[in-house]
């Protein structure tokens, strides 16, 4: 008896397709997901983008750039697009490096100030280097220790010679002065070294990379946020837009739901005989989907803002924006969702699985910017990055409501293709 209750529980499983995608589906795309987000990541180091800044310009500065530019792990930028000639290029300044770091375009920035090169290593206390500045933002807390670990190893790696002559200066001014012999004998070694450096310019940048030895601070950096000191915990708006969109997609496909309800009750039959058409019903649940969706975003922010100090009313235009481009490509996404699928049960195990999904490469689960670079690609062409992206454009970066045009254009026209859709897909209840 046993064992044919189980295979009569078995057999209602198989034939129950929703609750099949639940049970095997769904856990293997998640393990598959975060498996290639996690997998290689214990010997790899994220790629990050940097902006750096020659202001010296001397021999020394200039190994120390090629150096960086030689890291497989970082995204060197020393130029940009003029404002208006996208065609011409031109150098990063201090100024335009800080901007560029408040805009979101780079989490760090390097500047290399003038006598750099006469000075470039630090040895004791008297013989501190010229500091390099580096300008983070602090929503990104990886990204300075990652820029710090390979400007050490860059430093040591491209300028063993001006180690070396400072070493011997160093050497000289607290242990002695050296006698002809000794110095004749440093030099004909300083120029050996010279000579090695020119051989090894013409070498692969692989064969120059040396390992990082732990070795650290032979570089003098000083440190500074430029982004996120004068905000009021606004990381809050992060984990407020991350979480609440991933909830919404689920609202939205449950309440969008209710088109399955009519149809299979005849209500949706009662509905289209009358004056209403598939397009005005459909329409009218979009838009109660809208404000259903941004009500839940309010209530969301809200609480952050009382009980997070999150704050809110000083991005309320912003804020507004987001919400509703947020909203209505969400609501559309569940009527699409409603209008593909024939029952509840099938709406729920597609619906999980496709908003799990969504959420864990879209950032609502696990920041983006910690992602390889073809996950956090593949973001992309989901709701829940574009809509972060913008929150975080409003509460954390302070910037304008015309910097929003790419994520509320996204939206929109996500909004306007899956709502397209929907309605071509519900043409089968007007014809049942």
């Amino acid at each position: 008896m046993i064992l044919s209750i189980a295979r009569t529980a078995l057999v209602a499983l198989r034939r129950d397709r929703a609750s099949l995608a639940l049970s095997f589906v769904l856990p293997v795309a998640f393990f598959s997901i975060f498996a290639v987000i996690f997998g290689g990541q214990h010997n790899t180091t994220p790629r990050v983008t940097a902006i750096v800044v020659d202001q010296d310009q001397s021999q020394g500065s200039q190994q120390l750039v090629n150096a960086l530019k030689q890291e497989g792990s970082l995204n060197v930028l020393t130029d940009h697009s003029s404002k208006g000639k996208s065609a011409e290029h031109e150098p990063y300044d201090a100024a335009s490096a800080e901007a560029a770091v408040k805009a979101g375009d780079a989490p760090v920035a390097l500047i290399i100030p003038k006598g750099f090169g006469a000075h470039p290593i630090s040895f004791g206390p008297e013989h501190a280097g010229t500091s390099i500045q580096m300008l983070n933002d602090s929503s990104d807390p990886i990204a300075p220790q990652v820029v710090m670990g390979l400007l050490q190893k860059a430093a040591m790696t491209s300028m063993p010679e001006a180690m070396a002559q400072q070493g011997m200066d160093y050497s000289s001014q607290y242990v002695g002065g050296f006698t002809p012999e000794q110095k004749k004998r440093m030099e004909e070694g300083l120029a050996d070294l010279r000579k090695e450096l020119q051989t090894k310019k013409n070498e692969p940048a692989a064969a120059q990379a040396s390992d990082d030895n732990g070795f650290a601070g032979i570089v003098r950096v000083d440190k500074r946020s430029v982004v996120g000191q004068a905000q009021n915990n606004n990381i809050i708006s992060y984990y407020a837009a991350a979480i609440g969109v991933m909830f919404l997609l689920f609202t939205a496909s449950g309440s969008a739901g209710s088109l399955l309800d009519e149809a299979e009750s005849g209500a949706l039959d009662r509905v289209l005989s009358s004056r209403v058409t598939m397009s005005t019903l459909l329409g009218g649940k979009l838009f109660y989907n809208t404000l259903l969706a941004f009500l839940q975003l309010v209530i969301m922010f809200l609480w952050g803002w009382a009980f997070f100090k999150l704050d809110f009313f000083a991005h309320i235009p912003g804020f507004i924006v987001m919400g509703i481009c947020s909203s209505v490509a969400i609501a559309a996404f569940g009527i699409l969702l409603a209008s593909m699928c024939h029952t509840r049960a099938q709406l729920g195990a597609v619906s999980t699985l496709l908003i799990l999904m969504m959420s864990a490469i879209g950032g609502s689960m696990f920041p983006r910017y910690l992602m390889p670079p073809a996950v956090q690609k593949a973001g992309l062409f989901t709701i829940n990055a574009w809509a972060i992206e913008g929150f975080n454009k409003v509460f954390w970066y302070d910037q304008p409501l015309t910097s929003l045009w790419p994520q509320v254009s996204v939206l929109l026209a996500v909004a306007l293709v899956l709502f397209l859709l929907a309605r071509r897909i519900a043409r089968r209840w007007e014809y049942a």
